[in-house]
């Protein structure tokens, strides 16, 4: 029998959830403030999948128009009730969206479950007896209560609330930092499992009853004992054509952010055993490998590289806030991805401050990501170029002084993490340069440092010797990005042709 590795995907894609329906498994995971937002992903056999949407094109909330570091999308959940997929999303600061849709390759029409703040990573389920109810956790930044699970009714069409949340689980003492819940049924049980001790150094557990408002008894069923992965997390159960179950969850590797591992499970007991006792404590643990859910199937990957031949931008890539047509065209120049010089009107124009940054999600440890590009700059201080966004970022580009061009290097450091945050740049590089087209390079080293190069001919590359450590962003893992700017917050009509992206 063929095997699996784990991780299936050496990528960001964080508090996983997944769903069978009939022969194809779907995935969604959170964005942030990153958008579209909740990816949703597909696979024919739990190990290679494919992007193929999002499930928010935009949020209808003025604040996302910008950047709003650690709020937006957070850990989503989806299911598949009579014939409609439901996605429920906690806007940590807002409420919780319901994204629906009967074509998971079509849009998803949304509507605000509830108002709330601080309610996050809710769950529905739906019961036999057509009560239908939600299961969600509390972010103690917002509400000032953590540790804690509720239970709510609310409308089998998931359009408001039935009744008032009722304390389901208290983990502050057995299980503290209890977090994204995921409700089931199986042989009269209700089951919750849901990850505890935080994503760094937590452990998957498990809570069952015989009645949905409990009282429910407490199990860890996962973590990390001998094996190598830390902090088995947050994820979902899914059964298999065949019957065998499986949980997908998370791994958080600090700079490229969550990855995702697929594990075996079965009950024993009438409890979840997720994963293989390797250390004989009783308690599942990762595996590094297994046996292929699924034999033969497709072998989906998730594109990186972009040629821009198409009308409508590849689903790897995200803005750091609301999407704006203004910000972009893919027919001003056909073949070409024309990024403007946008200036940012709210304060200086940093990256991390910028609504018009392009962003893409790494794939791998390792990679270098070459653009072709060519600046027509029409006041001083227009730029275009590449970078990789975190807590500490750099980024290269062509900068126009009005008169001539030159290549130019900037390092970001974040000071305030959240929401508008706080940045410093400075300048770290520049060289003067004939001409307005560019050939430049970023390359991930597996010390998890990158360096910039570029060239005139695409053929002879001069490497800039600042070299800049991969870091993490606010609840994600570093970004790729292209961005072109006025760096001189000047109104302006110049813009940066990218002709193509490749990452490998």
């Amino acid at each position: 029998m063929q095997q699996y590795q784990n991780p299936i995907l050496y990528a960001d894609y964080s508090d996983p959830d997944v769903i069978r329906v009939g022969e194809d498994y779907y995935m969604v995971s959170s964005s942030f403030t990153y958008l579209p937002g909740v990816p949703l992903l597909h696979s024919k056999d739990l190990v290679h999948w494919e992007l193929i949407n999002h499930c928010v094109s935009s949020l209808p909330f003025e604040k996302y128009d910008f950047p709003s570091h650690g709020s937006g999308t957070w850990a989503s959940s989806i299911r598949y009730h009579e014939g409609t997929f439901f996605v429920f999303i906690p806007l940590v600061d807002e409420g919780i969206l319901v994204a629906r849709s009967r074509d998971p390759y079509g849009e998803f029409e949304l509507n605000l479950l509830c108002k709330s703040k601080g309610w996050i990573d809710p769950c529905p389920f739906w019961d036999e007896d057509g009560k239908a109810y939600m299961v969600f956790a509390y972010a103690k930044s917002r509400c000032g209560m953590k540790h804690r699970l509720s239970m709510v009714e609310i409308d089998p069409n998931c359009r408001g609330l039935l009744s008032e949340p009722k304390l389901i689980f208290d983990g502050e003492q057995i299980a503290p930092t209890t977090e994204g819940p995921k409700m089931y049924k199986k042989n009269g049980y209700y089951y919750i499992l849901m990850p505890s001790g935080g994503v760094e150094d937590g452990w998957q557990s498990c809570l069952r009853s015989r009645s949905v408002y409990g009282p429910y008894e407490y199990k860890i069923v996962m973590h990390q004992g001998n094996s190598a992965v830390n902090g088995p997390h947050q994820g979902g159960w899914v059964t298999s054509s065949d019957g065998r179950d499986w949980f997908i969850h998370f791994q958080d590797v600090i700079e490229l952010g969550r990855i995702v591992h697929l594990q075996p499970m079965c009950f024993a007991d009438g409890w979840p055993f997720i994963g293989q006792d390797q250390n004989g404590d009783g308690i599942g643990e990762p595996v590094e490998s297994w046996y292929m859910p699924e034999e033969d199937m497709p072998s989906y990957a998730i594109a990186q590289s972009d040629d821009f031949e198409e009308k409508h931008l590849g689903l790897q890539w995200q803005w750091q806030a609301n999407p704006n047509s203004a910000y972009y065209s893919l027919t001003d120049r056909p073949g070409y991805l024309r990024l403007f010089c946008w200036k940012n009107p709210e304060r200086e124009n940093y990256l991390w401050y910028a609504p018009n940054v392009l962003t893409q999600i790494p794939q791998k440890k390792e990679l270098t990501m070459t653009v072709k590009m060519e600046l027509t700059g029409k006041e001083a201080g227009d730029f275009g170029g590449i970078g990789v966004e975190g807590h500490i970022y750099g980024y290269a580009g062509l900068y126009s002084t009005g008169e001539k061009m030159e290549i130019r290097c900037y390092r970001g450091i974040v000071t305030e993490k959240m929401f508008h945050g706080e940045a410093e740049e400075r300048l770290v590089f520049s060289s003067k340069l004939e001409g307005n087209v560019l050939w430049l390079s970023m390359s991930l080293s597996h010390d998890k440092t990158y360096k910039f190069s570029y060239s005139t001919d695409g053929v002879h590359f001069t490497q800039i010797q600042e070299k800049f450590p991969l870091s993490r962003a606010t609840w994600t893992g570093a970004k790729l990005c292209l961005w072109s700017c006025s760096k001189e917050n000047k109104n302006s009509e110049g813009y940066c042709d990218y002709e193509y992206v490749t990452i490998v």
